[in-house]
C-alpha cells in the first residue's frame, strides 16, 4: 500500500501530464472589477443562498450532509428487519408504519419516487410493514392497497428481493426464489463469473444474502402479519420461468434458469465442507468490509443482509460487530414529530464537495474559514487502502473518495472528481497547501487509472461491463453490472480541463470521444446518475467545455436546441424519473431549481449568454427562492438504480441553484451577458 501511495505521488502516474498541473491545483483568481453593477435582486439571491449554505455546516468538523430519501421500501424492510430480530413491539415500527401511510397514493399504491406511479414491490411490501405494524386488512386503505396489486398484476409479481423477505416468514415459497448459494465465493477472480464481475453496490447486497438463503431460516409470521389474501389462489410461488418473462429457449436466461434448478435440487446434496467452506469466506469477506467502515458497502441493503446474515450464522446480540452495524443502521434514521423513516445511505463527501464548488463559484472569498474547515475535512477523508477496485485495476494507485463518512473499500470516480474539482478552488496556507496537492495528485492518479478501455469512466469498478449477467434471475434491481457513463465520463473532462488537459492528450480525446457517441439523436444525453437527460446534458456540454471542445459545433448546438425546447412557460426546467421507462417524457415534468439551475449552466457553458431562456431560467431562480435563501422541490433528482430505485437529495435544491447563479453573476462581470 505505501508503495503504491508513494509512486502515485512521486512519478504522477504514467501517463503523460500537463506541465503546469500543480499550479492548476490552485484557486482562481477572484474577479476583476466591472463597470457592470450586478443587478441588486441577483447579489440578495446569492448572498442569501451562501448564508443559508453556511448556516448547514457542521460547525465542529467542517462537513455538510443533508438527508438522502428514497421510497418506502427501506422503511418497509426495516419494520421487517426489527420482527427477524423479534422485536417487532418496538415504537419504532408504529412510526414507521405512519410514514408509509403518509406516502400512499390515491390509488391505494405506494410510488418508488414522489408523485410517481403505484410500483408492485414498492406496495406488496408497505402493505406487509402495515400488517406487521397492527393495521387489518379491513382499513380502508389496506383494502385499497390489495385492489392496487391485484391491478398491478398481483404479488407474483414483485422483485426477485421482495419475496426473499417474504420467505423469511414463509409468506413465500422458497421455490419461487432465485438460488443465491455461498459457493460463488468459491469462483477464482480469473473466472468468468466471479464476485467481482458484479457491480459494487451489488456484491456486499449478494454475499451476505447467500448465506441467509443457506439457511433458509423460517421467522414464524405473527398471525396478523400474514398476507394470504395477496395470492390468487393456492400457489404461495410461481415458477422462475414464469417471473423472468419471456426468453427463447436458447437464451442466457434460459441458461440461469437451469443453473437455477440444478442448484436447488443440489440444496443438502452436496459436500458438507464445501457448504461450511463456502459460508466461511462469505462470513469473512463480510467481516473484513466492516472494518473502518459504516457497514459494508455504507447502505442500507447491505446492512440489513449483513445483519440477518450474522443472526444466521449464530452470532449474539451483543457481539461487537452486530451492535456496530446496529448503530450504522440507526444512525440512518430520520425521526419527525410522528413518524420516522431511513436514510438509503449517508452522503457528506458528495454534499461537502459540492457545497464548496457552489460557494466557491457563487464569489465567497477562496480563504473563508468554512472552505478552509471544509477542504481540511475532505482531505482528511482520503482512501489510503486498497479495496474492491483493484481486482480489475490490480496496476492501479491507492487514493480516491467515497460517498460516505467511512467506506475505505468503495472509492467511486464521481466522487474522486467532485472532491478535486472542489479542492481547487480553495485557498490554503502551507503545510496545508502541499497536503492538498499530494493528496489531489494522488486522487488524480487513482481517477486515470479507472478508465476503460472505450475510453469512458464507470463509477466504482473499471470493465464492469459482462451483460449477460443481467439475465441472472436475482438480477431484477436493474444495476448488476457498472458500465461506463457519459454523465461520469463528462465529470471526468470538466477535472480534466481545468487540470490544463486538451484533446492533445490520449486519455483526454478517447473520454471526448465516447462522451460525443453517447449523445442521443435529438442533442440530448442520457443520465445515470441523476434525473435524467437535463442533467446528463449539463454534465456532457459542462465537460466537453472545460476540455476545450469547440462550443460551436454541430453536437453542441442540438444540445443547446434541445434544452430551449424543453424550457417551461415559467422559465424553468423540469423532468421527472418516468423518463427512464418512457424516453418520450424527457425534459417533461414540473419545474424543479435544481433541473433549472442544470440548464442554465448548460447554456452559459455552450456560450449561449444572450439567449432569451438563460435571462428568463435566472429570473426563474431569482423568483422562487424562499425568503430563507432555500429553494422547495417536489421532485426526486436523484438515481440510484434507474427503473427501480430513485432518490431525493435534499441539498441539491440550494446547491445547483447558487453554483448557477454565481456563474451567472460572473458572466456579467466580464460583459458576457447582453443587456
Amino acid at each position: 500500500m505505501i508503495k503504491n501511495m508513494v509512486s502515485g505521488w512521486l512519478t504522477l502516474g504514467r501517463d503523460r501530464k500537463p506541465a503546469d498541473l500543480l499550479d492548476s491545483i490552485k484557486p482562481e483568481v477572484r474577479l476583476a472589477s466591472s463597470s457592470k453593477e450586478t443587478p441588486e435582486r441577483l447579489s440578495d439571491a446569492i448572498r442569501r443562498s451562501q448564508d443559508a449554505l453556511l448556516r448547514m455546516q457542521n460547525q465542529e468538523d467542517g462537513y455538510w450532509c443533508g438527508p438522502i430519501f428514497g421510497d418506502t421500501t427501506i422503511d418497509s424492510d426495516t419494520i421487517m428487519l426489527l420482527n427477524f430480530l423479534g422485536r417487532g413491539n418496538s415504537v419504532k415500527v408504529r412510526r414507521l408504519a405512519n410514514h408509509i401511510l403518509n406516502k400512499q397514493n390515491a390509488d391505494g399504491g405506494w410510488p418508488i419516487y414522489d408523485n410517481g406511479p403505484s410500483e408492485i414491490s414498492a406496495t406488496v411490501k408497505a402493505y406487509w410493514a402495515l400488517k406487521f405494524a397492527g393495521h387489518s386488512p379491513n382499513e380502508p386503505r389496506l383494502e385499497a392497497a390489495r385492489k392496487k396489486i391485484k391491478a398491478l398484476g398481483g404479488v407474483h409479481k414483485a422483485n426477485s428481493y421482495t419475496k426473499f423477505y417474504l420467505a423469511l416468514f414463509g409468506q413465500y415459497d422458497w421455490r419461487g426464489i432465485p438460488s443465491i448459494p455461498p459457493e460463488i465465493m468459491l469462483f477464482p477472480k480469473w473466472f468468468y463469473f466471479n464476485l467481482y464481475e458484479m457491480s459494487a453496490w451489488t456484491r456486499p447486497i449478494v454475499v451476505p444474502l447467500s448465506i441467509v438463503w443457506a439457511f433458509q431460516p423460517q421467522i414464524p409470521c405473527p398471525a396478523h402479519a400474514t398476507i394470504d389474501e395477496l395470492f390468487p389462489d393456492t400457489r404461495r410461488y410461481i415458477p422462475l420461468t414464469e417471473a423472468v418473462g419471456p426468453h427463447s429457449f436458447v437464451s442466457w436466461s434460459t441458461f440461469f434458469l437451469m443453473w437455477d434448478s440444478f442448484l436447488k435440487g443440489m440444496e443438502g446434496r452436496g459436500g458438507h465442507w464445501i457448504r461450511v467452506w463456502s459460508l466461511r469466506l462469505a462470513e469473512d469477506w463480510i467481516l473484513e468490509r466492516l472494518q473502518d467502515s459504516d457497514g459494508p458497502g455504507a447502505i442500507f441493503p447491505p446492512i440489513v443482509n449483513a445483519i440477518m446474515a450474522m443472526k444466521c450464522l449464530g452470532y449474539p446480540d451483543t457481539d461487537p460487530r452486530l451492535v456496530a452495524l446496529m448503530q450504522e443502521l440507526d444512525r440512518l434514521e430520520v425521526p419527525s414529530e410522528d413518524s420516522t423513516r431511513y436514510q438509503p445511505s449517508r452522503s457528506p463527501v458528495w454534499d461537502t464537495a459540492i457545497k464548496m464548488i457552489a460557494l466557491a463559484e457563487s464569489g465567497l472569498d477562496r480563504s473563508h474559514p468554512a472552505l478552509v474547515q471544509a477542504a481540511q475535512w475532505t482531505i482528511s477523508k482520503e482512501i489510503k487502502m486498497r479495496g474492491d477496485w483493484s481486482v480489475t485495476n490490480p496496476g492501479g494507485p491507492t487514493g480516491g473518495w467515497h460517498f460516505q463518512f467511512n467506506n475505505p473499500f468503495y472509492p467511486d470516480v464521481d466522487d474522486t472528481a467532485m472532491v478535486l474539482l472542489a479542492l481547487r478552488h480553495v485557498h490554503l496556507e502551507e503545510p496545508n497547501a502541499q497536503i492538498r496537492e499530494k493528496s489531489f495528485v494522488r486522487g488524480l492518479n487513482w481517477l486515470m487509472s479507472m478508465q476503460s478501455v472505450t475510453g469512458g469512466f464507470a463509477a466504482f469498478d473499471k470493465e464492469n461491463t459482462k451483460q449477460i449477467l443481467e439475465k441472472i434471475p436475482f438480477a431484477d434491481h436493474n444495476a448488476m453490472i457498472d458500465p461506463p457513463t457519459a454523465d461520469i465520463t463528462a465529470r471526468v473532462l470538466e477535472l480534466l480541463g481545468y487540470c490544463g488537459y486538451d484533446a492533445s492528450y490520449p486519455a483526454a480525446a478517447k473520454a471526448i470521444r465516447f462522451v460525443k457517441d453517447e449523445q442521443e439523436s435529438d442533442g440530448s444525453w442520457y443520465g445515470r446518475w441523476c434525473v435524467n437527460y437535463i442533467y446528463g446534458t449539463w454534465q456532457a456540454v459542462r465537460g466537453l467545455a472545460a476540455i476545450g471542445e469547440n462550443m460551436n459545433q454541430p453536437a453542441i448546438k442540438r444540445a443547446v436546441s434541445w434544452l430551449k425546447s424543453v424550457q417551461l412557460p415559467n422559465g424553468g426546467w423540469g423532468e421527472t424519473c418516468e423518463t427512464y421507462s418512457d424516453p418520450s417524457l424527457k425534459g417533461k415534468g414540473p419545474a424543479t431549481p435544481t433541473q433549472t439551475a442544470w440548464a442554465i449552466m448548460t447554456l452559459m457553458a455552450a456560450g449561449d449568454y444572450s439567449s432569451e431562456a438563460l435571462k428568463k431560467g435566472v429570473e426563474h431562480l431569482v423568483s422562487t427562492q424562499r425568503p430563507d435563501g432555500t429553494w422547495d422541490e417536489t421532485e426526486f433528482t436523484g438515481t440510484g438504480f434507474p427503473k427501480v430505485y430513485y432518490l431525493e437529495y435534499t441539498m441539491y435544491r440550494n446547491n445547483f441553484p447558487l453554483q448557477a447563479l454565481g456563474i451567472y453573476r460572473k458572466a456579467l462581470a466580464q460583459n458576457l451577458v447582453a443587456s
